[in-house]
């Protein structure tokens, strides 16, 4: 696989990143397609929340052109810019068949900006119960936005919203334990 094209897209339902390079490679098993389209065929499927913008999927089919993983399949000239028709090469096929087959790096949330605020709150005198509670606050807010989603969505939409509300109650989890386990932290940290 090739690092030069695996920019990230984080969005409120994509808890993980996601390879945009590989996505378009992937749309493009389908057939040959211009920019234009792909663009329209990843907002559709993947970027609900965050649809990727022209100037990101040209730069990432320049790479892809430039690694051998697409080749131009056509170009049509007409009253503006020309446009070109990608498509996917044997190559191309292997590193997505490649990235589709190598599982995904679990994160285990170790350097968790919530636990440094809540140990900075405790050092300087700040309330960390205050701001456990606003953030589970918060954490709640999005879990409603994303159930009222899921009610409404499609089996995609459905998905990809369980994905990242299971997420969100792992996180409520580790916000009523930290809250439970304060005052013991709060002697630990001034230490």
């Amino acid at each position: 696989m090739h690092p030069a094209y695996t920019e990230q897209v984080y969005t409120p339902c994509t808890v993980l990143p996601m390879s945009i390079g590989h996505t378009l490679l992937g749309l493009l098993e389908a057939g040959p397609r211009h920019g234009y389209d792909l663009k329209r065929a990843f907002d559709e499927t993947f970027g609900h929340d965050r649809p990727l913008a022209y100037g990101q999927v040209y730069a990432t089919m320049s790479r892809l052109l430039k690694n051998g993983l697409v080749e131009v399949d056509g170009v049509e000239s007409g009253g503006g810019p020309e446009r070109k028709r990608y498509a996917i090469t044997d190559a191309g096929i292997t590193d997505v068949d490649g990235w589709l087959s190598q599982p995904e790096k679990p994160e285990p949330y170790l350097h968790s900006t919530l636990y440094t605020k809540v140990v900075l709150a405790l050092l300087t005198g700040r309330s960390a119960s205050d701001l456990l509670d606003t953030q589970r606050a918060e954490h709640l807010r999005l879990m409603r936005i994303l159930t009222q989603r899921k009610r409404k969505g499609d089996l995609a939409d459905q998905l990809v919203c369980d994905h990242a509300l299971y997420h969100l109650e792992a996180d409520l989890r580790w916000l009523e334990l930290a809250a439970a386990r304060l005052d013991q932290l709060a002697k630990e940290v001034r230490r």
